[in-house]
């Protein structure tokens, strides 16, 4: 039988909880696919108490926020659903009018920027700004959808005068990629929860070479945060209405702003550039 991590925590700190709270977190151990596509408002409706109070309970649990205990609810309810089941569910739960299904996913759109910017701190934002400036060139790697970030991250750093490229790679072709990789070189990777056997070889590279690294995910900072230079939380979707890239690519447009600060010359002289060339390609 599978683990119950939301009732682990509830008995462990069950002691500690207000009754409103106890009374939240029994709810939310109760409802667990309801409580994956609910917001923090339509939990506290159902529930008979305020939002606050919600995501209060969440955070007495030791969540960093309610994103956080959606996403754990949902990575157990993957382990006992497969995957058509999910997406009905998903389906089933948006309905087919056009309205309610906006509300829904730019509801939860809405709250997981909210609580990775409340996640954001300045001082650690500014450290990975900091690195990317002084690195001689920028490597993104991501991998499946994730591998969309790494592209963008290379794309916008490369039009704004920072030489910068992205690697998807797996298996022995990521050894390939890897060969180029230096000390004067800053990487951030993309990895939203999963721990793949790739990143131990990054992770295990970069620092024999000494090449820093940023890391960008929802749940692995916890786990391999010691081992890189600077890490972020993008939150991740508990319930799979929202991309996997929504909150990274709006850190990433963050730091790719804060580089471009620190430099105003070589990026505006980039961008005239570009404008320029491709006012040559349009021309007919």
């Amino acid at each position: 039988m599978w683990g119950r991590p939301l009732a682990d925590r509830i008995a462990a700190h069950a002691h500690e909880l207000t009754a409103t709270e106890l009374r939240v977190a029994e709810y939310l151990d109760a409802h667990g696919e309801e409580v994956i596509f609910a917001t923090a408002g339509g939990l506290a409706k159902a529930i008979g108490t305020s939002d606050a109070t919600v995501v209060r309970t969440a955070r007495a649990l030791g969540y960093s926020g309610l994103p956080e205990l959606k996403h754990e609810v949902g990575q157990q309810l993957v382990q006992v659903n497969k995957p058509a089941a999910r997406l009905r569910k998903r389906i089933e739960h948006v309905g087919a009018e056009t309205g309610e299904l906006l509300d829904e996913v730019f509801a939860e759109g809405t709250e997981r920027l909210a609580e990775t910017r409340r996640l954001s701190r300045t001082g650690h934002v500014r450290a990975c700004i900091d690195c990317l400036t002084d690195a001689d060139a920028v490597v993104g790697y991501g991998v499946g959808v994730s591998a969309l970030a790494a592209d963008y991250l290379a794309t916008r750093l490369t039009r704004i005068g920072k030489p910068a490229r992205a690697i998807s790679a797996t298996g022995f072709r990521l050894a390939d990629e890897l060969l180029s990789l230096t000390g004067g070189e800053a990487l951030v990777l993309y990895a939203p929860g999963r721990m793949l056997a790739e990143l131990e070889v990054i992770l295990e590279h970069a620092h024999r070479v000494g090449a820093k690294v940023v890391l960008v995910s929802d749940a692995l900072a916890a786990r391999i945060g010691d081992r890189v230079d600077h890490a972020l939380t993008a939150v991740h979707s508990g319930s799979g209405l929202t991309g996997e890239c929504l909150a990274s690519v709006l850190l990433t447009d963050a730091l790719v702003l804060g580089v471009a600060a620190r430099d105003q010359d070589r990026a505006t002289a980039a961008s005239d550039l570009l404008t320029a060339l491709r006012g040559r390609l349009g021309a007919e």
